[in-house]
């Protein structure tokens, strides 16, 4: 992991303007999930991230929709991740931790990074959505992604068969 990622990095990547290239993406069954990953670029060019959507085929609150960045050395970094109210968090550094009923959002920091834990690990209960369609428009709203139609709290990305 490259440990030179500032905070200050971290919020320009979160800020800059990023356009899907594969709006037409379709959900994929994996496992106990179903899944579904939009490429981006930024806008202009030269940055790519994953917009990745994971939600639990059974329980409907164990969902994540995030943010990733590839870097140009190869590496890939979570910058946020918008995640579901299915299980416990403690944040390790701050000693702060909430129970599983709380939507939650996840963001990198320089700390963490530094500290040795995955760039994202730190989180903070939001009351911004309630779904896994809520998280990805919150997602694209304060990632600055355009180029695939989201609504806060739209009829389902995964619907229950």
């Amino acid at each position: 992991m490259d440990t030179s990622l500032s905070d200050e990095r971290i919020a320009e990547l979160i800020a800059m303007p990023k356009r899907v290239t594969n709006p037409k993406a379709r959900q994929v069954p994996d496992a106990k999930h179903l899944k579904c990953d939009y490429k981006a670029v930024s806008v202009p060019g030269g940055d790519e991230f994953t917009i990745f959507v994971r939600q639990h085929s059974e329980m409907l609150d164990d969902f994540t929709a995030g943010l990733k960045w590839h870097s140009t050395t190869g590496e890939t970094v979570i910058l946020m991740r918008c995640n579901g109210a299915s299980h416990p968090h403690k944040n390790h550094i701050e000693g702060t931790r909430f129970r599983p009923g709380n939507y939650h959002i996840h963001k990198a920091t320089e700390r963490y990074i530094e500290k040795g834990y995955e760039p994202e690990h730190f989180a903070e209960v939001t009351n911004g959505y309630t779904s896994i369609e809520g998280a990805l428009h919150l997602l694209c709203v304060e990632c600055n992604i355009s180029g695939i139609d989201t609504t806060p709290e739209s009829l389902s990305l995964f619907p229950v068969q």
